[in-house]
Order: C-alpha cells, then structure tokens, then sequence
C-alpha cells in the first residue's frame, strides 16, 4: 500500500497530461473580471479570445467559462480592427453566444471580390468566425481564396506578401469550414508546403530558416487534423518538449515569451481539435 501512495503521489506531481496541464495554467492566469493578459499586464479581448479557443478545444465546458463570455460580451463593442472583432466572434461562438452585432460588421465588411476587410488574413478570419457563429461564408469568399493561394502552396498575410505556415493553416482550416472538401488540390498543396517547413526537431517554423517555434506547429497540425490527415508524431514530441512545469508552453527552444498566448494556441493541438470545431 505505501508503495501504491509513492507512485500516485508521483503521478500528481508529474502532471495529470499535456493538454490538463496546459488547461490548468490558462484557467490560473483567468484575471478578476473574466479577462486574460500576459504575467504582469491587464487583460485584452484578443488574447481572452485566444483562451476561450483553446480552452473550448481542450474540452472546457461553456458554463466554466462564464466570467469570460461575459468579458467578451462587453468588449465587444469596443473592438477596433476587423480581425479582432472576427477573433472575438470565434470565441463567442464557442461559447454559444454569436453576437448580432459581431456578425453583421464581419459581413459588412465583404467586398465585391470576395474578400473579407483589406487583408488575406482578415478574409481567412471572416470565414472561421461567420462559420463558428452558424453562419455561411459571403459568396465568393471561397473562390477568393483559392485564387489567392501560391504556387508554393501557401497564403500569405496580404496579397503579394510571402506565404507563411500561420496564415497557410488557417487558410486550410477556412475552406474546410466552409465546405470545402479535404482532398481539394489547394489542400494537398496546402500540406505539402506546410510539411516542407517542418524541421528535424519536429517542429514547424513560421518561414525558412526561421527555425521551429510552438505556435506554427501548432497551426501545422490543426491544418493537418482538418484535412483528415496525419500530422506525425514528431510534432506532437515537439510540444511536448516545450512544455514547462507550470503546464505552460515555451514560445521556442531558445525564447520564453508571451506564454499565456503561446499555450492558447498550443491546446487545440495538444487536443488534436482544431479550431473550427465547435
């Protein structure tokens, strides 16, 4: 019996899993009024988007999340870019809330084209957060996007910049969520060049050369998830290893920075549950 005690006790101490872990340290950095920020700063409705995202994916129940829908709700009025307004849509979303408002500005601001606000990643976001919110993507959109893809398979942040592994995966993750099916040529050749941007070490790295960091990965994999095929196992060893004693996520294997939004981002991941599920 007592060496039964020892190995639980040792256990507990190793942490219940990843992702529990990861959940317990965003629930710790929760502030008085529902809000997120980083260690030592006041919260933000991005980054209390980001961890209602992440949390709702580890498995987080709507009614646990109570003081955050309600920071989000009054912050909503008040968000000032597009993309973030499409952010705190997302979460709201989740938490089975879309408000009116939040969805009629990201449809207000559809264009002719099919893009969604000035930018690629505001049109990527408009799709994620009109679909989180049960709601069809403006027509066009869709066609938009694949229009815009690189011949290396990537998107980009804006039309004529580089492509990158953050804005490729959630571009997959928006078609995916608006109906378009996994095995679309843009989506193969999405994957193909999210995979080539994968490292030795198992981790994704935002562009060439920059070198892997937990969040890219993070998207990689969701990327992978929804398009119903496999990410690896070296990326899942990746986080793995970049996850600290506190539950949180390293940003890198050299940088510890902003680790309330790096973990947010890690846990649909480390769940295996991309974001566009709701």
């Amino acid at each position: 019996m007592k060496l039964l005690a020892v190995l639980a006790a040792a256990v507990l101490a190793a942490g219940a899993g990843p992702v529990e872990d990861a959940t317990t340290y965003l629930e710790a950095r929760r502030q008085p009024g529902g809000g997120y920020g980083e260690p030592g700063s006041a919260a933000t409705p991005a980054l209390t988007a980001w961890a209602v995202i992440g949390l709702r994916a580890a498995g987080t129940p709507p009614t646990r999340l109570a003081a955050e829908r309600a920071y989000l709700a009054g912050a909503a009025d008040d968000v000032r870019s597009l993309t973030e307004a499409e952010l705190v849509l997302t979460a709201l979303a989740k938490l089975g809330d879309p408000p009116n408002a939040l969805v009629e500005r990201v449809r207000g601001a559809a264009r002719t084209t099919g893009a969604i606000g000035p930018t690629l990643n505001a049109t990527i976001w408009g799709v994620i957060a009109l679909r989180a919110a049960g709601e069809p993507a403006p027509g066009g959109t869709v066609r938009y996007l694949l229009r815009r893809q690189h011949r290396s398979g990537g998107w980009s942040w804006a039309v004529g910049g580089a492509p990158d592994s953050n804005d490729t995966a959630a571009a997959v993750l928006a078609l995916r969520a608006a109906g378009v099916r996994a095995g679309h040529p843009a989506i193969a050749r999405a994957l193909r060049y999210l995979r080539r941007l994968q490292n030795r070490d198992g981790g994704f790295e935002l562009v060439r050369g920059r070198g892997s960091d937990v969040q890219s990965t993070a998207w990689a994999v969701q990327a992978f998830l929804a398009a119903g095929a496999r990410p690896g196992t070296a990326a899942f060893r990746y986080l793995a290893r970049m996850q600290r004693v506190d539950g949180s996520l390293r940003y890198s294997a050299r940088y510890t920075v902003t680790p309330v939004w790096v973990t947010a981002q890690a846990l649909p991941a480390l769940a295996r549950t991309p974001l566009i599920r709701r």
